[in-house]
């Protein structure tokens, strides 16, 4: 059995379209479309329904679609059990910006004898499939939902929100400003992806807190953002505690702590069972930490009760 024409019917069956499944295989929507007849001529049956928003499984392709990944994880092993000690541990971090990065640049600098890439994705939705096809070993993210089975997960980081104002703004004055007091005023984060779970983050917490975010128009970086909250009199948006600034800042731009309760990000690092990389264990324990007390935090209401040894 042909593992690209495999390859080709799990990624049209996580994405929901041709055209994306070429997008994440790098190859055109016609060489997909091959492989997938390919393999539906191999096996005598049809995988796929063909409707206007894309591919839906028929009963046939859900049942093969377990055995397909089963057979794509055994050839990986197959690969590993040979390169894995020769490759580097491949690590998702998001955005070069954000707490993922400074986490995997603290790894670094403790296991400098360990080979590492780190790779930049576009959320859990990209990297779960990626973890799944071995492209990556491990990913940081926070997960709204529990994950599918075949993977694992432990909370690395609790990042308190804080939040940037211009000199001019009402808060200006402040070095704290309490959560609920937040609703009288606009928090701007552009760019918010439908269905990811940074958008479910900032939904619930808007929910909670009768919040208002803006997320209209185009996002063109952590610069554009701040020099625009930087001139407004009434604009301010949330900053992670560790969120890596470029450069110096806008002048007179201020950073308040958000307290009673401080909103905190819950990054959690994600990897697939399967995955035998030698050195996966030793990121695990670099960035597993002891449980933490969650009193003066607000967190998505999921992971109130269970505690911080695990996902």
């Amino acid at each position: 059995m042909n593992l690209d024409s495999l390859r080709a019917f799990v990624a049209v069956a996580e994405e929901g379209q041709f055209r994306y499944a070429a997008d994440r295989l790098r190859l055109s929507q016609q060489a997909v479309s091959k492989r997938i007849a390919a393999l539906e001529s191999s096996l005598g049956v049809t995988l796929f329904d063909r409707v206007p928003t894309g591919a839906t499984l028929t009963p046939q392709g859900r049942t093969f679609l377990p055995h397909a990944h089963a057979v794509l994880i055994a050839a990986r092993h197959a690969v590993e059990s040979v390169q894995s000690e020769t490759r580097p541990l491949r690590v998702d971090i998001l955005n070069s910006r954000t707490l993922p990065a400074v986490l995997m640049l603290d790894f670094h600098q403790t296991h400098p004898e360990i080979a590492l890439k780190t790779l930049v994705l576009r959320g859990l939705g990209t990297a779960l499939p990626a973890l799944t096809a071995g492209e990556i070993d491990a990913t940081f993210a926070y997960h709204p939902e529990p994950l599918p089975p075949g993977f694992e997960s432990i909370v690395a980081y609790l990042e308190p929100h804080e939040i940037v104002v211009g000199d001019r703004h009402p808060l200006a004055g402040r070095t704290t400003v309490p959560l609920d007091e937040l609703r009288w005023y606009t928090i701007w984060i552009p760019g918010i992806v439908d269905g990811s779970e940074w958008g479910a983050f900032y939904r619930e917490l808007s929910a909670e807190f009768d919040l208002t975010i803006d997320s209209t128009g185009p996002n063109f970086g952590f610069e554009e953002l701040v020099g625009t909250v930087a001139e407004s009199k009434s604009l301010t948006t949330f900053w992670g505690e560790r969120t890596r600034e470029a450069g110096p800042w806008p002048p007179g731009l201020r950073r308040l702590r958000v307290v009673d309760p401080t909103p905190v990000y819950p990054w959690s690092l994600i990897w697939h069972s399967s995955n035998r990389h030698p050195d996966l264990n030793t990121l695990v324990e670099h960035v597993q930490k002891p449980p933490q007390p969650t009193d003066d935090l607000w967190l998505p209401r999921r992971l109130r009760t269970i505690g911080f040894r695990g996902d």
